[in-house]
């Protein structure tokens, strides 16, 4: 749709030439709006703005070097004729900057330069100046205009929709592709109420998808907590008592392994550790503690703030009878536990240790409720969010069936 815009965007600007009774230079509106015509609306409009300003800051000392050759020196055009048209690039660049539109200096010199190289020898420049700044304005409308057109008359907007970030929107390199990518933050934009779902911490989606940040908060950890990006904060957690984190990490003590433990505290997510007892552990932390989305402290848990989930990385003969050991000593009713195999450290296993009610259909209809939408639409193959070997959908066919949806 963009290459189909940018021809038709090329196609008005002609058209508008036309109709002005061929009066201007249409191949810089045709430059202009294929500047402007974008992959998303957003990055249009600032292309817009950059182009206006770039414009408008050439074309104003283009026409004062013009005044100046004209009314105050003519000196011809040898040496010193350079040197000057030179030297006006350093005010041109410098009221940019004092603008704070650093990024537009670039069409700021070019407009300059295209009004005093190549037009001062114009019988009339005055008229260059006005058409070139005109037909780069008529450029930047063409493009916004074009560039904002949807061919969409519907859009879901009482739907929650919930896709996997973990079976559905990684390939198998870990990202998404170019297509996903784009498509997926043109929905965003587009209104889309969004939850992302994901077994992992926040840290690894925006690790990965950093640039996709939908409207709704991301359902993280198996449905532990929810993560809203734009504030920053965990508006619902499900957590573990004190008390009752406590006693689990008494009986780690005794069975003699090491867990990491996941902690917020005024909305700062915390992990405490404490000595590594295999090198499952230390590769784990050499690896994760790096992020800067990630909070590692190497001291134990503050005894009064509850757990979101104890993760613990073991043999996998040892994660079982863990598990075996654990349902005969502590109440494990209230605890939701995932034991699955690591994908990265042959032969370890892991086991998550979460409250019972953390759960990713818990967490979509407290936001479904939350957001007083009507339903929730789940994109995954058999609605199943578990840990899958493997992509249930690649991430094209997951948004492609996510834009049809929405725009259904």
């Amino acid at each position: 749709m963009r290459i189909i815009k940018s021809a038709l965007g090329v196609a008005g600007c002609f058209m508008i030439y036309l109709m002005r009774g061929r009066q201007g230079m249409p191949f810089y509106s045709a430059i202009a709006v294929l500047w402007c015509i974008q992959s998303h609306t957003k990055n249009s409009i600032m292309n817009a703005a950059q182009r206006v300003v770039g414009t408008a800051v050439g074309a104003a000392f283009g026409l004062l070097f013009i005044l100046c050759k004209t009314y105050i020196a003519d000196f011809g055009y040898g040496v010193i004729h350079y040197l000057v048209l030179s030297a006006f690039i350093i005010p041109v660049i410098y009221v940019t900057v004092m603008l704070h539109r650093g990024n537009t200096s670039y069409f700021s010199c070019v407009v300059y330069l295209s009004i005093v190289v190549n037009h001062l020898s114009d019988e009339n420049p005055f008229i260059f100046v006005w058409d070139r700044s005109l037909d780069t304005l008529i450029g930047i409308g063409a493009g916004l205009f074009i560039n904002g057109i949807s061919i969409h008359k519907t859009r879901n907007q009482e739907t929650l929709f919930a896709v996997s970030f973990d079976n559905s929107m990684r390939s198998a390199e870990g990202h998404l592709t170019p297509y996903a990518r784009v498509t997926l933050q043109n929905l965003i934009e587009d209104g889309i109420k969004l939850a992302i779902v994901t077994s992992r911490t926040p840290a690894t989606y925006l690790e990965t998808m950093g640039g996709i940040r939908p409207s709704m908060p991301i359902i993280a950890m198996d449905g532990a907590i929810l993560y809203d990006i734009a504030e920053n904060s965990y508006p619902h957690v499900y957590v573990i008592s004190a008390d009752h984190s406590a006693r689990l990490e008494d009986f780690f003590r005794k069975e003699g392994v090491h867990a990491f433990t996941t902690v917020i505290i005024d909305d700062v997510l915390l992990i405490y550790y404490g000595e590594f007892h295999n090198e499952a552990e230390k590769k784990i932390f050499e690896q994760l503690h790096r992020s800067p989305y990630r909070n590692y402290l190497n001291k134990p848990r503050p005894a009064m703030h509850p757990v979101v989930y104890f993760m613990l990385i073991e043999k996998t003969e040892r994660i079982q009878e863990l598990k075996s050991h654990l349902d005969k000593e502590i109440e494990t009713w209230n605890l939701k536990i995932s034991m699955y195999p690591s994908d990265d450290h042959k032969g370890y296993s892991y086991m998550k240790i979460y409250n019972e009610n953390a759960g990713i259909d818990n967490m979509l209809d407290y936001l479904k409720e939350r957001s007083k939408l009507k339903k929730v639409v789940t994109i995954n193959k058999d609605n199943n969010w578990k840990r899958a070997e493997g992509n249930d959908y690649d991430s094209d066919r997951a948004v492609r069936r996510l834009r049809k949806l929405y725009y259904s």
